[in-house]
């Protein structure tokens, strides 16, 4: 018993005396620490160690509800070396860093429509790619009719900023041609409801409407390349069109609204008497697709992962993932995933392999 106690108070001195060497040289070590975090940090790019094939990493999983832990919703989609983005939500941009994805890089962003959650981190991803990358063409955004006032909006708001970074940092850094963004817009035939939107290198991206009616145009994309598929739904209730463009792919990357969770929360804003608040608790019920019936979705289409992104409400811990996910497994027996920043899943060419991990 007296070597217990005597062990237990040596630790205790130890642990005491640990504290206050940490506390005397705590400039020292956190110079330590943030010479390793820079060392592994700065200039990172996985794109360059991915091997070929499609890879598709959720730069931001969230959406417009405060979430801590989610970003604007964004996904990156890397082709090969090429790497391109699906809408750019508020913060997503920041996110690049941290997970090795070089902005610089980024060769076009494909919005799938003009909800401002999925446009406002825009200006900051069109900064970054050209103060970042000193490209020297602008970013080129495609997206349906009405891309073209999004990005005239945008590219006036940074104009002023955009002279202040030539003027600071010079001409041969941020070349002048490079800032802001250039609109590539397409139109779907109604008959058809798809058109290829970008075709190059073994690389067919695919655009499709979608039903996320009153909000039109809306699409979603698919991409194809080298024998894989991914399909990415943007904002949408259950779509007929998006399971006919689906059908057969290897990942469909889909929004997921809790219907259950988000009624809790409108009958509580309701019963304060936020009566404003809880009638668009109310009207964003209409519009949105839930998890079961994003589930139902990957099954009828015969998609072999799904990915469930767009978190609405926002789901901060991890605990709560089993309520948010309630059913789906009954749905769909492929793998599903509840969707967080950093994620990554790779889908290497010619191949039926699914990888999962994290860039952050």
């Amino acid at each position: 018993m007296r070597i217990i106690r005597n062990l237990f108070i040596a630790l205790i001195v130890l642990a005491g005396a640990a504290a206050a060497v940490g506390y005397v040289f705590r400039v020292e070590i956190g110079a330590a620490v943030f010479q390793r975090v820079v060392s592994q940090v700065v200039g990172r790019n996985v794109t360059a160690t991915l091997p070929d094939g499609l890879h598709v990493a959720l730069c931001g999983s969230g959406s417009p509800m405060p979430d801590a832990t989610r970003m604007g919703p964004c996904t990156a989609v890397i082709a090969g070396k090429r790497l391109f983005v699906v809408d750019v939500g508020s913060g997503a941009a920041r996110n690049f860093g941290p997970m090795g994805l070089p902005t610089g890089a980024v060769e076009a962003v494909l919005l799938t429509h003009f909800h401002s959650d999925h446009i406002d981190g825009l200006g900051e991803m069109m900064m970054l790619r050209w103060a970042g990358g000193g490209n020297a063409a602008p970013l080129p955004v495609y997206g349906p009719s009405g891309v073209e006032a999004v990005i005239a909006g945008f590219n006036a708001a940074y104009v002023a900023d955009d002279g202040y970074r030539v003027a600071h940092h010079g001409a041969d850094i941020n070349p002048p041609s490079g800032a802001g963004g250039e609109a590539r817009p397409f139109s779907i035939d109604p008959a058809v409801q798809s058109v290829v939107v970008f075709e190059n290198d073994g690389l067919k991206v695919t655009a499709f409407t979608v039903d996320h009616a009153p909000i039109e145009p809306a699409v979603g994309y698919r991409f194809d390349y080298k024998g894989r598929s991914v399909v990415i739904s943007g904002d949408t209730k259950p779509s007929e069109n998006l399971v006919r463009v689906a059908t057969g792919a290897d990942l469909l990357v889909h929004e997921a609204l809790n219907r259950e969770m988000v009624e809790t929360i409108g009958a509580a804003l309701a019963q304060s008497g936020n009566k404003r608040a809880a009638k668009i608790f109310n009207d964003i019920l209409n519009y949105h697709t839930s998890p079961v019936e994003a589930a139902q979705i990957a099954k009828r289409a015969g998609v072999k992962a799904l990915v469930l992104t767009h978190i609405v409400p926002a789901v901060p811990v991890a605990y709560l993932n089993a309520l948010f996910l309630k059913g789906t497994g009954a749905a769909f027996d492929g793998p599903i995933t509840m969707g967080e920043d950093g994620m990554i899943f790779s889908l290497p060419a010619n191949s039926a392999e699914i990888n999962n991990g994290r860039l952050k």
